[in-house]
């Protein structure tokens, strides 16, 4: 359990957890548990992890707008890259009768695209916005020239989209692109009482601002498509990917994002405002737009569209610390114990409850943190050092394997015990902390759309090491997800307060992937379980590798370093789905089927979510 703040196991920059006691105290975990006990601090203000700077070059600059938008928004981009169109763009076996309809909506929107440039350069003001009148113009050109390949394919095929029926949410697009363009926004005049330049100059950024994103969307996913490693066959849509993967386009979306800059400078805060509701509706619009080209074949999209839930159960289970927060349940058990602690062990009782000072508890919990880091990483040396390096995976020889790990962690928390760093902390000091932790990105909306999701019929377990059950079951609750199965160790209390014992249920990798056992035998019925699990350490390698799919996320060292010993591959989940898709003639074809060694890779929570649900409920 110690392994997680010992080893500074944070992924993301901490969301710090504050809330207010019954004592009235203020926590913000730091980093790790260790720079929380090198690290001197006043009781009443912890410091706070401050994130890393964006920067946009190998210069430290401040990201423009369009970034920060894009970094803001970066979900929907996701979204739209594992919609299943894009999927099977991707992997090159999407039916042409699917593309040649893409290509039809298209023009009609690439028309809109001009027009809305067009409208825009007119506005913008040549004596302020010089240089972006004449790069709107340049972009229109770039536009025209697009719609030149487009209208190629289209008499190639013999189509005339004049003909071809139009897309609601081709239509919904193009109505919301040029409404923007001709000054149709909420508290905006409309373009023919445009009286100063810099009313029309805001019209410009305003259109600017919906347009930017589909740019933005297209050089992603071009230049996502064109790294995809397998180029052994032909691919029948590689003049589509070279067209949005090159200089050429890239160099457009970024010339789109500097004249939205450039036409934003004078812009209040409430004008940026604006811009910004405009992006976020460009961006859902082209995922609707994406979810909305009709298909003619299998896809391995959303997972849960292979699911048939009146014959089978969607499980999906999940580790806890690192996977759904973005620190160690350890260090806020810490924190809390050390806040909390009398300053000086006089006028104590001789109740064996009561806590050691707060001096001796960071000192404590200092020599434990050290003697884990240390022990633990030796643990994992011997591990690999012990075992041959293999070719082809072996689970029955990894699972021997790990019983090295499970000694370990099963003397370290004795150890943990036997200091009594864990005696003392109030359950409702517990509880509030829990109820104010901030999860991973996208972790909650994700369980709140599998359980709410009644036709599912899904399953939610999460299982974990963490010292305290209370801690993990109140941060879900207050996200109102009481539906969650929570498996995890916990704190024995006398009168609401620790005695700092840990009734053990869940110490080690081989007591964990017997639990996942466990809870899939005590469904005796004849339904078959889809099984996911989504973890981050070497804790869940067995768990992750027994599931159907192993997904995960973060990026571990040791996790990696153990798995690759062992002849794990660990493949991106995207990459994976186009391989898969490329597999994929029927719906038997795109079984899932744990125990094959490959655990699928993920950067975010974001990923997970349009894997398994898709955006339909995004």
């Amino acid at each position: 359990m110690l392994t997680r703040f010992a080893l500074n196991p944070i992924k993301a920059p901490i969301n710090p957890i504050h809330f207010i006691s019954s004592n009235s105290f203020r926590v913000v975990p730091p980093y790790s548990l260790r720079s929380c006990l090198v690290d001197s601090f006043p009781r009443s203000s912890i410091p706070m992890a401050m994130p890393p700077k964006s920067s946009m070059s190998s210069g430290h600059t401040e990201p423009t707008l369009a970034r920060r938008f894009w970094n803001k928004f970066n979900r929907e981009s996701i979204f739209a890259m594992y919609t299943p169109f894009a999927v099977c763009l991707a992997s090159g076996n999407l039916k042409i009768e699917s593309f040649r309809h893409y290509i039809s909506q298209d023009v009609h929107f690439l028309m809109a695209f001009a027009q809305a440039y067009k409208l825009a350069e007119e506005l913008a003001d040549a004596d302020a916005d010089d240089d972006a009148k004449l790069g709107i113009s340049e972009l229109r050109k770039s536009v025209l020239e697009e719609l030149k390949m487009h209208n190629s394919l289209v008499q190639e095929w013999g189509l005339d989209p004049a003909k071809e029926h139009i897309n609601s949410t081709t239509v919904k697009y193009t109505e919301f692109l040029l409404a923007t363009a001709s000054g149709k926004v909420d508290a905006v005049k409309g373009p023919g009482k445009l009286a100063t330049p810099f009313e029309k100059t805001k019209i410009a950024a305003y259109t600017l601002g919906a347009m930017t994103p589909c740019m933005s969307l297209y050089a992603f996913l071009g230049k996502k498509f064109q790294e995809l490693p397998d180029k052994k066959e032909p691919h029948p849509y590689q003049k589509w990917i070279d067209n949005y993967s090159s200089e050429g386009f890239q160099a457009s979306a970024l010339q789109t994002e500097d004249i939205l800059e450039k036409l934003s400078v004078p812009l209040t805060g409430e004008e940026l405002d604006v811009i910004e509701k405009l992006y976020y509706q460009a961006m859902k619009i082209e995922i609707d737009f994406f979810s909305a080209q009709p298909l003619f074949q299998p896809t391995v999209v959303p997972l849960t569209k292979q699911h048939n839930p009146e014959r089978g159960r969607l499980m999906i289970f999940s580790d806890f610390d690192l996977t759904c927060t973005a620190i160690d349940s350890s260090a806020i058990l810490a924190e809390i114990a050390i806040v909390t602690a009398p300053k000086s062990d006089q006028n104590q009782s001789m109740d064996q409850t009561v806590q050691m000072s707060s001096v001796d508890l960071k000192n404590t919990w200092k020599e434990l943190s050290d003697e884990y880091t240390e022990e633990y990483e030796q643990c994992i040396e011997n591990i690999m050092m012990l075992a041959e390096r293999l070719e082809n995976f072996d689970f029955q020889k990894l699972s021997i394997a790990l019983e090295q790990l499970s000694k370990f962690e099963k003397k370290a928390n004795d150890r943990v015990i036997e200091s009594g760093v864990l005696k003392g902390l109030n359950l409702e000091d517990i509880k509030r902390a829990g109820e104010h932790l901030i999860l991973q990105d996208g972790c909650i909306n994700f369980f709140q759309s599998i359980v709410k999701n009644e036709k599912l019929n899904a399953n939610v377990h999460i299982l974990s090491y963490c010292w305290c059950d209370v801690l993990i079951k109140s941060a879900f609750l207050s996200a109102g997800l009481n539906e969650l199965n929570v498996h995890a160790n916990e704190l024995t209390f006398e009168e609401s307060v620790s005695t700092g014992e840990i009734v053990k249920k869940m110490e080690s990798p081989l007591e964990k992937v017997q639990a996942f056992r466990d809870i899939l035998n005590n469904f005796n019925d004849d339904r078959k379980n889809l099984t996911v699990y989504i973890g981050d350490s070497v804790g869940d390698l067995l768990c992750l590798l027994e599931a159907d799919i192993g997904i995960v996320i973060g990026s571990s060292s040791s996790l990696r370093k153990v798995g690759t010993h062992f002849g794990i591959s660990f493949v991106p989940l995207f990459l994976g789905l186009v391989k898969k898709q490329k597999e994929c003639i029927d719906e038997s074809s795109s079984v899932w089927k744990g125990l094959s060694g490959v655990l699928y890779t993920v950067s975010s929570w974001a990923e997970v979510h349009a894997f398994i649900l898709g955006c339909e409920s995004c």
